[in-house]
């Protein structure tokens, strides 16, 4: 071992190394650095507003845009597609916010969340789980937002056509122009990849401002064009009886599908609040509000399309745009410009939100002696370029269903922390030993995976694994679609009860009869053992400074507890 230390490997390896904290064991290496560590006050920098405009920012994106349209095109009438995007989002806000709370409180990350809850080392297949969606969405999105690109640079140069630009590259299954565009906003991406979490909340401040008002000039400019509405908003639903329930319940479950990366991640930018408050409101009521508004944008643009060009409504907003941009015109060419622009920035937003700080942050949990967050997140972007999405796209119909349909699998990842967080342990968490590989320390379990955790996810996963089967193509039973229509919640709950009744007839240490949250009472922590000291032993007060009245408490606990020894 000490010859592999002092050769070129061993040097090169210590080189690319991130900074991390002196003293700690090889199994504290793996589990430790500084992108990992709860978040110290002066970092917490993110407030109420912030919340307010990540969420608004978020919200306009092209798959939310186009959420209405499938609910319509099965069969609703457009307010009760609407409806169901209300309801839909509503809910997805409480799931947000019980996962936000848990970072909120304790500032810790998504990854040091689920090791309380599926243990040290078996946190690390939740964490790749959603580490490698991040990554192929990011490929997906990067993809749409090279579209976005596309546009705008044809709204300046017409002749930026697939058609009129010879293709240097036939057997690659996309052409030169596309993949141009694709490459110009991959690498326009990269910059804001660099900065620090806290610090990103800026691109989402002007995200917030500028992203919207370019959605309501482009749904202005489709009703002047339509003299009205169109004709969607007149036609009632073609769906009755059950079916009509069956598909507005497939509406709102959509509607959560469509959230539930963020609801697992959350915690990732949560961490960073001010006050765990801060997390709550802010989110509760930004989440439903923003993406209905941007729904009903996108219903009445489709719907208007219909009158201005005839034929069937085109949902897709960039194919409306193109559709505009072939009809000519310097001032139809500006404004394509600028919607194409504000639907640049809202994919890049939401590429960053969702995919590369996720993937980044799960990153640095599955290898953290040698990658940070901005690391991991240049890894996400290498990966989403190397997979070429468009091929993805392109071979298979069922591509993005089966990816909407993954909800399932992170539905009981879901389900198993916020059952661990709320009803198992009352809110309780040893913060240093979610950074411990001591066998004896409550986090480790056995082998240092949780049986109980894994027991109660697979459970999740069965409930829906027939009807998951049918999405993406299978020919399964009409019961297990209908269950599969309740996918997230079928997941959820499944996964949930199964926890708490192992937990039940299986006893989990560091739990407490009464709720005691004790996180925002800590300020700063060292999970180095102390250096006289054994491995297995730790002083609590040494490691983490607390607040004076928290700290007495604390320590009368201590006295209490030796005097009656």
């Amino acid at each position: 071992m000490e010859k592999v230390r002092t050769s070129k490997v061993g040097h090169f390896l210590n080189k690319i190394a991130v900074e991390n904290e002196s003293g700690l064991t090889n199994a504290q290496l793996m589990l430790f650095n500084h992108d990992l560590k709860p978040v110290e006050p002066e970092r917490r920098q993110w407030g109420a507003w912030n919340f307010v405009c990540f969420w608004i920012a978020d919200s306009f994106n092209i798959n939310t845009w186009m959420i209405s349209s499938s609910m319509i095109v099965a069969g609703l009438s457009w307010w009760q597609s609407w409806i169901c995007v209300w309801i839909g989002y509503a809910i997805a806000a409480c799931f947000v916010c019980s996962t936000g709370h848990i970072g909120a409180t304790y500032h810790i990350s998504f990854p040091v969340v689920a090791r309380s809850s599926f243990g040290i080392w078996g946190a690390l297949w939740p964490i790749f789980n959603r580490a490698a969606m991040a990554c192929i969405w990011y490929g997906v999105q990067s993809w749409i937002g090279g579209h976005c690109v596309y546009l705008m640079i044809r709204a300046i140069w017409n002749n930026w056509r697939p058609d009129n630009i010879h293709n240097g590259i036939p057997a690659s299954g996309t052409n030169t122009v596309m993949f141009v565009s694709f490459l110009f906003f991959w690498a326009g991406s990269l910059p804001a990849i660099w900065f620090p979490v806290e610090k990103i909340r800026h691109l989402f401040t002007v995200k917030a401002y500028f992203v919207p008002i370019a959605g309501l000039a482009f749904f202005i400019w489709a009703v002047v064009r339509a003299k009205g509405f169109g004709p969607i908003v007149h036609q009632g639903s073609t769906a009755h009886g059950s079916d009509l329930g069956w598909q507005m319940v497939k509406g709102i479950m959509s509607s959560i599908a469509n959230f539930a990366t963020l609801i697992v991640n959350d915690p990732d930018f949560a961490r960073f609040a001010h006050k765990p408050r801060d997390a709550l409101w802010s989110q509760l009521i930004t989440i439903p509000v923003g993406f209905a508004v941007t729904s009903f944008i996108g219903i009445i643009v489709g719907s208007s399309s219909t009158v201005i060009f005839g034929g069937e409504p085109i949902w897709n907003p960039l194919d409306l745009l193109e559709q505009f941009l072939q009809e000519g015109g310097s001032g139809q060419r500006f404004g394509v410009f600028i919607i194409a622009a504000a639907f640049t920035l809202a994919q890049l937003g939401t590429n960053i939100a969702a995919n590369s700080v996720s993937a980044g942050t799960d990153m640095t949990a599955l290898l953290p002696r040698y990658l940070n967050i901005r690391r991991g997140g240049y890894i996400c972007a290498l990966v989403g370029l190397v997979i070429c999405p468009w091929k993805l796209l392109k071979s298979s119909n069922s591509f993005l269903t089966y990816l909407s349909s993954y909800s399932v699998f992170l539905s009981s990842i879901a389900g198993v922390i916020v059952c661990d967080y709320y009803v198992v342990r009352k809110g309780y968490l040893e913060v240093k030993n979610l950074y411990s590989g001591n066998k004896t320390d409550p986090y480790y379990f056995s082998y240092g995976v949780h049986w109980r955790g894994y027991a109660a996810y697979f459970a999740g996963i069965l409930i829906n694994v027939v009807g998951f089967a049918g999405a993406v193509g299978r020919k399964v039973p009409a019961g297990a679609t209908y269950i599969y229509n309740l996918n997230f919640f079928g997941g959820f709950i499944v996964a949930s009860v199964t926890y708490w009744l192992l937990c039940k007839f299986f006893p989990v240490p560091a739990c407490k009869k009464k709720w005691l949250e004790v996180g925002d009472e800590i300020r700063n922590m060292s999970v180095a053992y102390s250096q006289d000291s054994d491995e297995d032993d730790y002083d609590e007060e040494s490691s983490v400074i607390l607040h004076p009245i928290f700290q007495s408490y604390h320590l009368y606990c201590a006295s209490s507890l030796k005097g009656g020894s």
